[in-house]
């Protein structure tokens, strides 16, 4: 007897309560197995591929790509124990769908010891079939077992070829229709560049102005603001750029903060670098040495490695650092963790930092992976900027600013010189501690960019 399950969008952790669907992984009729990646989500901290539970055969989805859903809304249908007739979708030569109940786990990586099911995904060319409102009904032979339905209608218009999500939704936000693109791609595939490269034409004809009518209500002398009428463009505040808004707008509530900053002379730091660099093995980063000397820096004044438990009126010293760097990418300011920073070396750091940095490029970051920071280094150097105020990262306390590194008048040893200067800025949680720890901690960081042999004493 067949039994059709119903598998809802799962909690996927770290307060998480929405999902955008990127692509789905398995179309109405395919025979799915226990723990199989049946979609692919963007919550508001990484994609994510959710496996299902359950194996047997999808009778339906809910959902169009692009539609956000709430954690515990259904996403599919799973017709349980029902046979598997010769050519429908699923692994050659499987006589009936699974008939465990299910696993119960609702991650990528959990597993449950089942084989591993063959991934399908969607290729160029290949029939997409449509989403239905609700199940399909599911025909039932002498024995009650549910029947795997037929091929479903092709869609009118064809498939768009188009495989990575990022592609899709870059098309969708700017309201970009995929239909109407050729593909520069193997077999018409259509690239980012060519959405891009269509936004481009779009947008050669000269930019006209906001149009901007003001109606006067008012004489001259009055101070009342005129009625007026601007056009512009809305745009949603979901997923990271949603997530970033939230957390800095509590950061801002719920914090006193406070920024301290001073200007160190960055030579002798980049010319260790050069040195260390020089001797062969793994390149050394500039942002993996300003990790190093953040993490001695904590080990000498703590108070900054923690957080506040208002409910508790306490300040939790923490530990481990867990350090976490500001990185932007095409999917907004994403903040990926270090775990155990401290038991690191600069080496250690700096492949870290890469292994995260391409993660987040390619937006596979999982949500583990971009919280349980304890503190954050953020080198806006990068953006060719010298300083700038932090915003911590809640519930931290404190955020390390690095700005770029430049060269600059400098009094060296008595004498004006030519010297590579950097500001250096501490945004920190006034509760924690008072202006001395900041400051003596900021000092440290000065001393040690300023002279490196500083940080070896420590070690």
């Amino acid at each position: 007897m067949a039994q059709v399950l119903e598998f809802k969008l799962p909690d996927l952790g770290e307060g998480l309560t929405e999902a955008e669907i990127v692509r789905w992984l398995v179309q109405v009729g395919d025979v799915v197995a226990i723990d199989q990646p049946v979609v692919e989500v963007e919550t508001a901290k990484a994609m994510v591929e959710v496996p299902c539970p359950y194996g047997g055969v999808v009778t339906a989805r809910f959902g169009e790509e692009g539609t956000e859903l709430p954690v515990g809304s259904p996403l599919l249908t799973v017709a349980v124990g029902a046979p598997v007739t010769e050519g429908s979708a699923g692994t050659p030569g499987t006589g009936t769908a699974d008939r465990s109940e299910g696993s119960g786990n609702v991650l990528v990586g959990y597993g449950t010891g089942a084989a591993p099911a063959r991934r399908r995904r969607v290729r160029p060319g290949e029939t997409i079939r449509p989403l239905g409102p609700a199940a399909p009904t599911v025909a039932l032979d002498s024995v009650g077992t549910a029947a795997v339905p037929a091929t479903s209608p092709a869609r009118p218009d064809g498939p768009v070829p188009v495989i990575s999500p990022l592609v899709r939704r870059l098309a969708r936000e700017n309201g970009l229709d995929l239909r109407e693109l050729r593909g520069s791609g193997p077999e018409g595939l259509i690239l980012r560049a060519d959405v891009e490269h269509a936004l481009r034409a779009a947008t050669a004809p000269a930019q006209e102005p906001l149009a901007v009518t003001v109606t006067p209500t008012a004489t001259p002398d009055s101070r009342s603001v005129p009625a007026g009428t601007v056009s512009g463009t809305r745009v949603p505040l979901r997923g990271i750029r949603g997530a970033v808004a939230d957390k800095l707008s509590r950061s801002r509530r719920e914090i006193p903060d406070a920024t301290c900053w001073v200007d160190a002379d960055a030579t002798e730091l980049m010319n260790a670098r050069t040195a260390m660099n020089a001797a062969g093995g793994p390149k050394i980063s500039l942002l993996a040495l300003l990790a190093r000397i953040c993490t001695s820096a904590l080990a000498r004044f703590p108070e900054l490695n923690a957080t506040v438990d208002m409910e508790a009126r306490e300040v939790v010293r923490l530990e481990q650092v867990h350090l976490g760097f500001a990185a932007q990418t095409e999917r907004g300011l994403v903040v990926p963790v270090v775990r155990d920073a401290h038991t690191r070396n600069a080496e250690s750091l700096g492949a870290e930092f890469a292994r995260l940095t391409e993660a987040a490029r390619t937006g596979t970051l999982t949500p583990g992976q971009l919280t349980g920071g304890t503190f954050t280094l953020n080198n806006y150097g990068v953006f060719g900027v010298d300083g700038s105020t932090p915003i911590i990262n809640h519930p931290e306390a404190a955020m390390l600013g690095v700005g770029r590194i430049v060269p600059k008048p400098w009094v060296h040893r008595g004498e004006l010189a030519v010297r590579q200067v950097v500001q250096l800025s501490l945004t920190f949680d006034h509760r924690v501690c008072d202006g001395g720890t900041a400051g003596g901690f900021l000092r440290y960081v000065a001393d040690c960019v300023e002279q490196p042999a500083v940080l070896l004493r420590t070690l």
